[in-house]
Formats: C-alpha cells, sequence, structure tokens
C-alpha cells in the first residue's frame, strides 16, 4: 500500500510517499481502507521531533482517518466488512476503571494514532474495534475527517468541562484553526456571544462569516483590554484556548469572577506566569483539556451530519501531496482543517 512515512526527524521534506506492506489486523483488531484523512498539528510536532516522543522509524503519521472496514481480526464481532466507519485517534482500552467511568479520553493505557502507534496517512490503517466508531448515513468521508478530533475537542472543552450556557460571553482563540473554527460553531450553537481571535484580519474575516460577534486581532490590540471592552468591563465567562504564552495570559485577565478558561494547547508558549491571588479572589476555573470520548465524538459526528455543525475545510488534497499540506500548516496559511486522500 501506500503511505506516508517519515524516517527521522526534520521539515516537510521527510514526509515520503512510498510503498510499505499493507498491516495484517491482530485479534480484536480491524483493517479500515482508508478513505479521508485530516491534518493536525500534531503531525507537525511529530515530524519536527518536537513533541517529546520517541518514535521507532520508519514511522506513519497521521491521528484521524474515516473509511470502510476491509477485514476482521480474530474474535472481532458486531462489525462487517464494507462498514463504514470513523477510527477514534486515541485508542483506549475500553475496560479499565477510567474507560468505564466515560473518560476514556485520558485512558492510562490510551495509544495515539499517528503518534505513539502508526497512523492514518495511508490507504489501509488498523484499529482496536473498540475505537470504531459507525459514520452516519449521508457524512461524507471529508466531512467526517474533519470532524473527528476538532469538533470533538471542542465539544469537550466548551460543553463538557466549559459547561457553557445561552447569553454568556465567549472568547475563541486561534479562531483559524480546526478546533477554534469548531468551538466557535459550538458556542453558537449554544447561543452564546462569541468574540473571535486570531493573529490575522483574513482568519478574523472568515470567523464573521462564521457567526462570530466580535473579532480580535492579538497581534495588533492587546487581547485582554480588547475583551475587557467588548464585554462592557464585565468580563468573559468563558475561555476556549489553545494558544498558549501571553495570550493564555491575558485571557485569565479577561475573566470575570467565577469565569472559566479550558484550554487544549500551548504552541506560543509552555510555560507562564500564574497570579495565584488573583485566581482565587476571582473564583476562576483554570481547566486542562486532553481528548474527548468515544461518545462526545459519535455526538458531534451525527451532529454534522444533521448539518448543526459543519466543519471548515480549507483544502481537500491528495496524500502524495502531504508535503503541501504539512507546509501549510507550518506557516499557519490556513483556516480550518486540511484533508488527504488516499
Amino acid at each position: 500500500m501506500k503511505a506516508i512515512v517519515i524516517h527521522g526527524y526534520g521539515g516537510v521534506e521527510k514526509l515520503r510517499y512510498e510503498d510499505i506492506e499493507t498491516p495484517k489486523p491482530a485479534a480484536g483488531e480491524v483493517l479500515v481502507r482508508i478513505r479521508a484523512a485530516g491534518v493536525n498539528h500534531f503531525d507537525h510536532d511529530i515530524r519536527e521531533g518536537t513533541s517529546g516522543i520517541t518514535h521507532d522509524f520508519p514511522h506513519i503519521l497521521g491521528v484521524e482517518g474515516v473509511g470502510d472496514v476491509a477485514e476482521l481480526g480474530p474474535g472481532v464481532r458486531d462489525i462487517a466488512v464494507g462498514d463504514r466507519v470513523a477510527i477514534n485517534g486515541f485508542q483506549c482500552c475500553g475496560k479499565c476503571r477510567t474507560c468505564l467511568s466515560g473518560l476514556d479520553g485520558i485512558c492510562l493505557e490510551g495509544r495515539l494514532k499517528g503518534v505513539t502507534i502508526p497512523g492514518c496517512f495511508a490507504e489501509y490503517a488498523t484499529s482496536d474495534a473498540v475505537n470504531l466508531l459507525p459514520l452516519p448515513d449521508g457524512l461524507s468521508y471529508e466531512d467526517a475527517a474533519a470532524s473527528l478530533i476538532c469538533f470533538s475537542t471542542a465539544w469537550h472543552m466548551a460543553v463538557t468541562l466549559g459547561r457553557i450556557e445561552a447569553g454568556e460571553d465567549v472568547l475563541v482563540n486561534a479562531v483559524g484553526g480546526g478546533v477554534g473554527s469548531s468551538a466557535l460553531q459550538i458556542a453558537k450553537l449554544h447561543g452564546a456571544t462569541v468574540i473571535a481571535s486570531a493573529g490575522s484580519d483574513a482568519k478574523l474575516d472568515r470567523a464573521r462569516q462564521l457567526g462570530a460577534d466580535h473579532v480580535i486581532n492579538y497581534e495588533t490590540h492587546d487581547l485582554r483590554d480588547e475583551a475587557l471592552r467588548l464585554t462592557g468591563g464585565k468580563g468573559l465567562d468563558l475561555v476556549l484556548e489553545s494558544v498558549g504564552g501571553e495570550v493564555l495570559t491575558k485571557s485569565l485577565q479577561a475573566l470575570r469572577r467565577a469565569g472559566r478558561l479550558i484550554t487544549c494547547g500551548a504552541h506560543r508558549g509552555e510555560r507562564v506566569e500564574l497570579d495565584v491571588i488573583e485566581l482565587f479572589r476571582k473564583h476562576i476555573t483554570l481547566q486542562g483539556s486532553h481528548y474527548a470520548s468515544r461518545r462526545e465524538v459519535a455526538h458531534v459526528l451525527k451532529l454534522v451530519a444533521r448539518g448543526k455543525l459543519r466543519p471548515a475545510i480549507h483544502a481537500v488534497l491528495p496524500m502524495r501531496e502531504a508535503q503541501a499540506a504539512a507546509t501549510l500548516v507550518a506557516e499557519r496559511d490556513f483556516f480550518g482543517k486540511l484533508i488527504l486522500t488516499p
């Protein structure tokens, strides 16, 4: 089969489109013929060697993939060859105490496709059967691949952890990315007033088209001051944050009393100063977010199929053009999601 393989860390030139052996599903596994795969910043971090995770080479990238069941491993039941499925990128064990409590997104035995195990940038990929989700009727492979990580992550942040409510003032940072553009839609779906931020006026124009009520360019304006101005000095109820660095600290400063900030990324700074006195005096909640549960992934796929949510897809490229997609990610020159198709 064809796959995108890296044989070492480095730039986009490390991405090779080459022939490798098609994997065989082991006991409890399923082989999926990949029809579409989403591109994520994980892929950039893994390829560059900045993730802090050690890899054996060659390694196949690709966190999220959707397609058709091609072969069943020994012992697999209730799945048939030809079924349209999504691979849950975070491969949980499905049986530990954490998984059974509904927190399978933080399973201690979990493995991440394309990061700790071979991924979905290939014509075929294996998955534990427990981590396959049926694709709703009418949902395209491209829309499904664009929704797996971004919409489920944004839903986990905004709804499960953030407890978003109608009428709240919500700041969505990095709105040009997949999680940001998804969080904007989810916040609007729940009746919130959404302030979208990004470092590009072009991305903010797109955010307005998606329904943002207000926008802030955090490269040209003070994020804290603008957020306070737009909320009449009251401050923000909720921040959905994936940037880190000064953007995170400014967002914390702009929270109102009992405000909440949920974070899932820190590409612009992993270490920040924190005013603990402000944290407890304002009764602020600062919450980290890992991966969504399988239940949340299945739920957002149904919402996308019903037209309640719609992934912002920047481009669909053939898998052999993975270097072009990786260049867009490295330069942050895109809005929403990039999709690769074998």
